[in-house]
């Protein structure tokens, strides 16, 4: 993936409630306001890429999204991309594989992030069992330039058959055809181990491995020894607050370090 910038630094853009989530206000304005505004403050800042989730929707499903929901995102995520003129992800929380798939066919969005893509996971969710096989066909079918980045050892879950992350890792690359590896810390905004981080490294030395959790200015340097890039989105706000813009002064601190 020689096109894709290096070091990959994806800022996260996180939606607020979309119509039809516990916490929504109801209005999608709102909601497509917070995330442009977002979106150009990473972009000022010198982010190369951006990410889209729907996390202000918890509780999340295990199984597939509402139709409301993808569709509010389909919006959400082509606004980003007609402001930005910037790639971007879509995640669809917790594992629609499928409507992320959907969203970057109809929107532009040029890869999707995937939890749980392979193996089974014990989640707050419940159990969640990877649709490797059903992910991969469909892209193919639908939009075949477009990336999938995969978590191995997801965040907020444990893997039930494979413990090993170097091995999860293989799986994920080859056996689930993974574009890109993701490597998190436990839970939203806790660092990576770096040892687990090399392993996986190791055991895929041709895939593109980013960090999903804990990266900021201070770990970032660390981090780019052995990852390619980060995704980040919790240390760019004011205390990290996730509901709380974006912060320009943080972003463009995150990626100073970043390229120092």
């Amino acid at each position: 993936m020689s096109d894709l910038p290096q070091p990959l630094l994806i800022g996260m853009v996180h939606l607020l409630p979309l119509p039809g989530a516990p916490a929504s206000k109801g209005s999608l304005d709102d909601v497509v306001a917070h995330a442009l505004t977002d979106a150009r403050t990473l972009r000022e800042a010198g982010f190369p890429a951006l990410m889209t989730e729907n996390f202000g929707d918890a509780p999340f499903t295990a199984g597939e999204l509402e139709p409301i929901t993808v569709a509010a995102m389909s919006i959400v995520v082509r606004e980003i991309i007609r402001e930005t003129g910037l790639p971007v992800g879509v995640n669809c929380l917790r594992n629609d594989a499928r409507a992320a798939i959907g969203i970057a066919a109809a929107t532009g969005a040029q890869y999707i992030r995937v939890n749980v893509h392979t193996g089974v996971a014990a989640t707050d969710q419940g159990v969640i069992e990877g649709k490797a096989y059903t992910t991969v066909r469909e892209l193919q079918r639908l939009c075949p330039k477009v990336r999938l980045f995969a978590d191995v050892h997801v965040k907020h879950a444990q893997p039930v058959n494979q413990p090993d992350i170097a091995l999860a890792a293989e799986e994920t690359a080859y056996r689930g055809r993974a574009d890109a590896i993701i490597v998190s810390g436990a839970t939203t905004g806790r660092a990576v181990d770096l040892r687990e981080l090399e392993r996986a490294r190791e055991a895929v030395p041709d895939k593109i491995v980013l960090v999903g959790s804990g990266a900021d200015p201070t770990s970032i340097r660390d981090i780019l020894k052995t990852a390619n890039g980060a995704i980040v989105g919790s240390a760019l706000k004011p205390d990290g607050e996730i509901p709380a813009p974006i912060s320009l002064a943080l972003a463009q601190k995150f990626i100073e370090a970043a390229r120092a």
